[in-house]
């Protein structure tokens, strides 16, 4: 595990590489993608990373990376709604604790989730983040993955 000095850090590098390379981009999907593929491969306790995205009231899968993932996830239940329901980003040190989680691969033993903003602050889903490990998410995963999700409002 990254201490938090080194953690926040690394969210530092990885914003200003994010906003090189979404500097010019205008297409959202493709800039999730992006931004799923550098959080995946540059934080190793990462184990799944994704979107999920509002479609017609249901959270539908978007860009990811890991394994495979719930196409749909039921309404109002699991840290995902979770996230969207209070508003705000939920850390669950261990989702095996969380009352009505959605196990998409019971590898999964923590998870962050944020809320996902279009430019008038609507919430229009979700950055998913599981680890395998318990407890894997604080302080500075919260900070760095909120002003990185920011970057696409």
């Amino acid at each position: 595990m990254i201490d938090a000095e080194k953690k926040s850090g690394r969210y530092e590098r990885v914003y200003d590489q994010l906003l090189d390379l979404l500097d010019s981009n205008h297409d959202r999907v493709a800039a999730m993608a992006t931004i799923v593929a550098i959080l995946h491969h540059k934080f190793k306790y990462f184990f799944w990373t994704g979107f999920y995205l509002l479609t017609d009231g249901e959270l539908i899968v978007g860009p990811y990376q890991g394994s495979l993932a719930c196409i749909k996830l039921k309404k109002d239940t699991g840290v995902c709604w979770a996230g969207i329901n209070r508003k705000r980003t939920v850390v669950v040190p261990n989702v095996h604790e969380f009352p009505g989680h959605i196990a998409c691969d019971s590898r999964s033993n923590s998870e962050i989730v944020v809320p996902l903003r279009d430019k008038t602050g609507k919430i229009t889903g979700v950055l998913d983040v599981d680890s395998t490990e318990f407890n894997a998410f604080d302080e500075a995963d919260k900070e760095g993955l909120e002003r990185i999700v920011a970057l696409l409002s």
